[in-house]
């Protein structure tokens, strides 16, 4: 058996914070230690107790000052997107027509798909991020590249095939029975080979007619256990066009709902727009609202009222995403700064511990995998990120008059990138360093 020693200042939450002084929430460890084996945390806790108890032979590896951290987790994006980043554009349904149809059209081509899922990959691991829920392309060669390259990486990842066969060009689209007979086919050969895990992926109800939908519908009853993931309320035209093509629908989450689409493994990227039906229908089914600060910036989307819909009578469940390619950087850091910023237009305040849970346990919690990645509790799987809040001459500086846990992760939030993440493990393994 492999056995590392990993010391460093610890943090992991137990839970959201109530509040920004809410420390029971959370278990920090100014000198921690973290015994890992085989790919597993096995031992967490003070350096001395966890060094005394450890055994003899364990590669003892020491990342003071340095924070460890849970592995980021990205909720939301899309990997046949990297080379759409940047792309300027009026709004949502131009951008998709102008840029993001035309690179996706790209991904029939597996050695194509291949070389971007090794970027893809990359980045992931440059930035910190241990997990993602991606989209790949309509094509199967883009999901066997998404998932071969996981698996080759030992990581934990979510992602599935593109169902659509409307209001795109020809070379993505697919048909009700392909789509079904596709995503059918990545489930059985990618579903639990490693750490992956399939998720049932029609685009949106846009790209996606009554018949598809009805082959979505029929691959939830077959496989209740797996992810759903779908767009809803981005963008003010889309609700309009949504409506034009589903008259009988109550509003854009009755389509969903009809088509029992609408439950506790259901992502819905964006929810900028929801009505407190629609909130009322993502509470009691519990339904994940995936919030992408960056993308609803870049495209004019929205605000998304994040504590709105956390507080309200009914809650809605939060996730937190980069949204790539409508989003702007593959950072958790710099989507959570985006994120602070919105709730400060609208006369919100999100703390940063709020902000460190949500991109750790509370996206984990989202995603119904808090019991192996988001904490760093025995028995999980040794996914975490060492970040360095000095990492620039700015933030150094900045440093120097920092005095407390608060401000050095609001430090990080604010001026960091990947040049903060020192290293990134995956299942106990550095992954960054060989970049």
């Amino acid at each position: 058996m492999t056995k590392t020693f990993i010391r460093g200042r610890l943090l992991s939450f137990l839970r959201r914070p109530d509040a920004i002084d809410d420390a029971a929430s959370y278990r920090y460890e100014e000198d921690g230690g973290l015994l890992v084996e085989d790919g597993r945390i096995a031992a967490v806790g003070p350096y001395a107790q966890v060094r005394a108890a450890a055994p003899e032979d364990a590669e003892e590896i020491d990342h003071r000052p340095h924070l460890i951290l849970p592995g980021l987790i990205d909720t939301h994006l899309h990997f046949p997107q990297m080379q759409v980043i940047g792309s300027y554009a009026a709004n949502l349904l131009e951008w998709l027509n102008t840029y993001t149809f035309p690179e996706e059209c790209r991904f029939v081509e597996s050695a194509h798909a291949a070389r971007i899922a090794r970027h893809f990959y990359d980045e992931m691991i440059r930035h910190g991020t241990t997990t993602a829920v991606a989209y790949c392309s309509v094509h199967k060669a883009s999901a066997d590249a998404y998932f071969a390259e996981a698996l080759a990486r030992g990581m934990c990842m979510v992602g599935g095939k593109v169902m659509m066969d409307r209001n795109a060009p020809q070379g993505l689209l697919d048909t009700p029975q392909m789509g079904y007979d596709e995503t059918r086919a990545v489930i059985a050969e990618w579903h639990g080979k490693g750490r992956n895990h399939v998720a049932i992926t029609p685009r949106f109800a846009i790209t996606s007619t009554p018949a598809q939908m009805e082959m979505a519908a029929a691959l939830a009853r077959e496989f209740p256990d797996l992810h759903i993931q779908t767009h809803l309320s981005e963008n003010h035209d889309e609700i309009r066009f949504t409506s034009e093509l589903y008259p009988d629908a109550i509003d854009y989450t009755d389509v969903y709902a009809k088509y029992g689409l609408l439950g506790h493994k259901s992502l819905f990227g964006h929810c900028i727009h929801l009505s407190d039906r629609e909130a009322d229908a993502m509470s009691e089914a519990g339904a994940v609202a995936v919030h992408c600060p960056t993308s609803n910036l870049f495209l004019g989307s929205g605000l998304f009222p994040l504590k709105n819909l956390s507080r309200r009578e009914k809650p809605v469940r939060i996730a937190v995403a980069t949204d790539i390619g409508g989003g702007t950087s593959y950072s958790m850091v710099k989507t959570m700064d985006e994120a602070y910023k919105i709730q400060q237009l609208l006369g919100e305040r999100l703390n940063p511990f709020d902000s460190f849970y949500h991109m750790t346990l509370g996206n984990a919690e989202a995603l119904s995998l808090a019991d192996r990645i988001g904490t760093l509790e025995v028995g999980t799987d040794a996914d975490f990120v060492v970040l360095d809040a000095a990492a620039t001459p700015a933030m150094a500086l900045k440093m120097e008059v920092v005095r407390s846990l608060t401000d050095e992760l609001f430090l990080l939030q604010t001026m960091g990138d990947d040049r903060a993440v020192r290293e990134t493990y995956v299942a106990g393994r550095p992954m960054k360093a060989g970049l």
